[in-house]
């Protein structure tokens, strides 16, 4: 659980809370291609994510579109369900064997009615999730292929050496040729 608890505390969270948070956490462990949350459903959960690598993609004419990637100390949700209680269009699929931490929406909300310090927390959760929203957004906007690719090598290096390269290629929005070209530019 390090990886889970160092994401918690760089949010923010106090030490001394942790012990109100931790036992809402339930443990789960999946297979590699695991489907954790698919499009169509409504998931309660958020998960972080302490060992594994997982992506989350549409579908869009009988193609998979990889939106994001992430790995340890990420976190998988869908937004729709989790904050609208609707149906996600997200599939997250697990690619390596994977160890997570769940916990329901309606244990979190029950604990920020009851503590302020927690409340803030989970306040501080979304504006980060909301962050890295928006900067993929205004990257995909504002900068080439190969910038987009440079600034993925420097930020997940450890997810570039364990994704198949198709994956990286959808999630930037580029053929795999133009990823090839790209690498081969950059050596």
């Amino acid at each position: 659980m390090e990886n889970t608890i160092k994401k918690i505390l760089s949010l923010g969270l106090k030490e001394e809370s942790l012990p109100k948070l931790l036992p809402l956490f339930e443990k789960a462990e999946f297979p590699k291609g695991h489907m954790l949350i698919k499009a169509g459903r409504t998931e309660r959960s958020v998960y972080l994510l302490e060992k594994g690598i997982a992506r989350a993609f549409c579908h869009k004419d009988d193609k998979e579109i990889n939106f994001w990637l992430g790995a340890e100390s990420n976190i998988l949700l869908s937004y729709n369900s989790f904050f609208l209680n609707t149906p996600g269009y997200e599939n997250i699929e697990l690619l390596e064997d994977s160890v997570l931490y769940k916990i329901s929406h309606n244990a979190l909300q029950n604990l920020y009615l009851t503590d302020l310090e927690l409340a803030n927390w989970g306040r501080r959760l979304a504006e980060s999730e909301l962050i890295k929203a928006e900067e993929c957004f205004i990257a995909r906007q504002f900068k080439t292929a190969k910038e987009c690719y440079e600034d993925f090598i420097t930020t997940s290096p450890d997810i570039l050496q364990r994704v198949q390269l198709g994956h990286i290629a959808s999630y930037l929005g580029i053929s795999q040729v133009t990823l090839s070209r790209i690498r081969a530019e950059i050596r």
